[in-house]
């Protein structure tokens, strides 16, 4: 099965992960299924899309949006798939939908995408990140930011994801503001909890 324009995509693992191995114990860290922050969002490739040409195969690892896997109550309290769901454990994901993808071990972004790390505040009185500025950490080769560039960003354009236990912000490279000269000596915020 293909879509004309559309990916099939299955998730890596479970449509959620809100569960943590500690120990030979299992944390249950949520229960609610409309959390976007415990939906999964790494998915397998199915198929491609037949009208699109793209770097993308079938076999590849892809970051998408939160809702693909999401599931929900509508009025009358019934839980149901997110109108992407095809059938069988598959979705259906528009080629705007996915964020980053994985090519020979390596993540890379689809041309107006970037991730950037946090950096932590240089503030005595703070122990929390610098707001609106980081350190690229994928990227590709159509924006002029590359990887381990300190970048400036708009307010409210980061999108927060945990990839390998790393917290990133996706953006828009268009909400990319200025690039600054590093010091050397930013450090990265990647708080306890991951």
């Amino acid at each position: 099965m293909r879509g004309l324009h559309d990916f099939v995509v299955s998730p890596k693992g479970s449509r959620y992960n809100n569960v943590k191995k500690i120990g030979d114990k299992e944390l249950i860290l949520n229960s609610e299924i409309y959390n976007h922050q415990f939906v999964n969002r790494e998915a397998i490739v199915v198929s491609t899309p037949k009208l699109i040409d793209t770097d993308i195969k079938i076999g590849d690892t892809v970051m998408i949006h939160h809702n693909v896997f999401r599931r929900w109550h509508n009025q009358q309290g019934e839980e149901k798939n997110s109108r992407s769901y095809f059938k069988d454990n598959k979705y259906f994901v528009a080629l705007d939908q996915i964020f980053l993808y994985k090519k020979n071990d390596k993540w890379l972004t689809p041309p107006e995408y970037c991730f950037v790390k946090p950096i932590k505040s240089d503030d005595i009185y703070s122990d929390k990140e610098k707001p609106l500025i980081g350190v690229v950490k994928y990227t590709n080769d159509k924006l002029k930011v590359k990887e381990e560039d300190l970048i400036g960003f708009t307010p409210n354009s980061e999108y927060e994801f945990v990839i390998n236990n790393e917290r990133l912000y996706r953006l828009l490279s268009k909400f990319i503001t200025i690039k600054y000269e590093r010091q050397g000596k930013e450090e990265e915020y990647n708080p306890s909890w991951l």
